[in-house]
């Protein structure tokens, strides 16, 4: 990685709130908004930071959503809008660090803490309810342009402005871009599978859907 350090936007956080979605009354917290001052990263979220859904979302495999600002570009073009900040539900918007050049396992230090890349970003229909695009979760899937998360390795205080700091890479170096594409294109691919199940650092959930893949 020939990059070091990465710029971050700031800090998102939000509660779960009730909105309408195809005449269903639906709970989430995609809605975040920036934190003003510096926040606690525990193992499982920022402070002020919840999930509405915490079977498919939140918990220490996923405790930080992470999504590149480099892609706000072409989505507000492809799209033909203009996007709101944390326009994707994340954490963190961090600019210079793409699923392409991120691995499984890669290892950050983000102010006081820790933090670890475990799985990318899965998204859900409240993607699609959020941006008012119906086959919005198609679009992260052919794209590739998910984000990631992080799990906490080591807890602390995140200022909005700190800055990402690059420790070490997984020997295994799968990309985050690489997984993508063995989740949703190419999931008969089984020496590609074993080898990314080879990766300690992946998520269970993620690592279950590949043990899944490999049995059907």
């Amino acid at each position: 990685m020939d990059q070091k350090e990465y710029e971050i936007s700031s800090i998102y956080v939000g509660s779960p709130e009730v909105c309408e979605f195809e005449g269903k009354k639906v709970e989430t917290a995609i809605f975040k908004r920036p934190a003003g001052s510096p926040v606690y990263l525990s193992r499982t979220n920022f402070d002020g930071d919840k999930q509405a859904d915490l079977v498919h979302h939140g918990g220490a495999d996923k405790a930080v959503c992470v999504y590149p600002a480099d892609h706000y570009p072409y989505w507000e073009n492809a799209l033909d809008k203009k996007l709101p900040q944390a326009a994707f539900g994340e954490n963190l918007s961090v600019k210079g660090l793409i699923e392409q050049d991120v691995c499984i396992g890669d290892i950050f230090k983000l102010g006081e803490a820790l933090v670890q890349v475990s799985q990318p970003r899965q998204p859900c229909f409240k993607l699609a309810k959020k941006l008012n695009v119906k086959d919005m979760v198609l679009k992260v899937r052919d794209t590739g342009y998910s984000g990631f998360y992080f799990r906490v390795l080591e807890e602390g205080i995140v200022a909005p402005d700190s800055r990402l700091h690059f420790v070490s890479r997984d020997a295994h170096e799968i990309t985050v871009a690489y997984a993508n594409r063995l989740m949703y294109h190419d999931r008969n691919n089984q020496p590609a599978i074993r080898k990314i199940l080879e990766v300690e650092a992946l998520s269970e959930s993620w690592r279950a859907a590949f043990i899944k893949q490999l049995s059907a």
